[in-house]
């Protein structure tokens, strides 16, 4: 039997990581290569992905490299599987966070009487379309090699309303109905692809955060932590965590799964 701090080990072990520039990735992409993991930085702007991958590399003494791809694209997604594998390795960690809120936040903050078709399937074209892509071709190369972990970034929102009455402004509400059907959408893609690729070796977890403090309005912060049981938002370290347990054996029989972090938001 291992040893219980070894379970957690992620050393010599190769991720992927999508969106991860993004606030959340970047610490993120931290947490792995702290335990041990080469990484893989991908996101829409390669130079940021190569300055954090660089940081990365010296940091923690891993292999990285920095790969821009649109994860809605489907012959970019299949170039940044091989780019990465060749940069660091056969896949055995892949984290699937990619997400957007469009190139016009306006856009995607439009009340669901004022919702375009064009501004919900920009969305969807993201958050649900190139989940599944990045998922395909990552765990298509993992379930032939007989062996993974895949971690797809869902929300509370996809599990749970947003409540009106924590926004100061309901018409400005950060999760629209698009944003929740989208992270609901990756939940039940988290499932069907566990029940699929169990038997080959593949685990398929969701992580869902709940609000995470970035700096918002107080009177938001106030609101939201008041509708938590430990009246707080999160702190991004402690998503990290939650993904550091779901890549390594510490998890290792537990698939289909939400590792729901949010201070009990769901709760009640």
């Amino acid at each position: 039997m291992k040893s219980f701090d070894a379970m957690f080990s992620l050393k010599g072990k190769n991720a992927l990581v999508t969106g991860a520039t993004g606030f959340l990735g970047r610490y993120f992409c931290e947490a792995l290569a702290s335990f041990g993991a080469n990484v893989a930085v991908a996101d829409l702007d390669e130079a940021i992905c190569k300055e954090l991958s660089l940081k990365l590399s010296k940091k923690h003494k891993i292999k990285a490299v920095g790969i821009g791809c649109d994860v809605s694209d489907e012959r970019g997604v299949r170039s940044m599987a091989e780019k990465a594998e060749k940069a660091v390795g056969d896949l055995d960690i892949l984290h699937n966070n990619a997400a957007t809120k469009l190139d016009r936040p306006s856009d995607f903050y439009k009340s669901e009487e004022d919702c375009d078709l064009k501004s919900w399937r920009g969305v969807m074209a993201v958050n649900l379309d190139g989940m599944f892509l990045v998922a395909r071709e990552a765990g298509g190369r993992m379930a032939r090699r007989g062996r993974g972990s895949i971690i797809q970034t869902a929300s509370i929102y996809g599990l749970v309303a947003p409540d009106p009455r924590i926004y100061p402004d309901p018409r400005a509400m950060s999760a629209p109905a698009v944003y929740t059907v989208s992270k609901a959408g990756v939940i039940g893609l988290t499932k069907h692809l566990a029940a699929v690729w169990g038997p080959k070796g593949v685990r398929v977890n969701a992580l869902v955060p709940g609000g995470v403090e970035n700096g918002q309005d107080k009177t938001f912060i106030h609101n939201y932590s008041r509708r938590v049981p430990m009246e707080r938002m999160g702190r991004p370290e402690e998503m990290a965590g939650a993904l550091v347990f779901l890549a390594s054996d510490a998890s290792s029989y537990m698939t289909g799964q939400c590792l729901v972090v949010d201070g009990g938001l769901s709760a009640w």
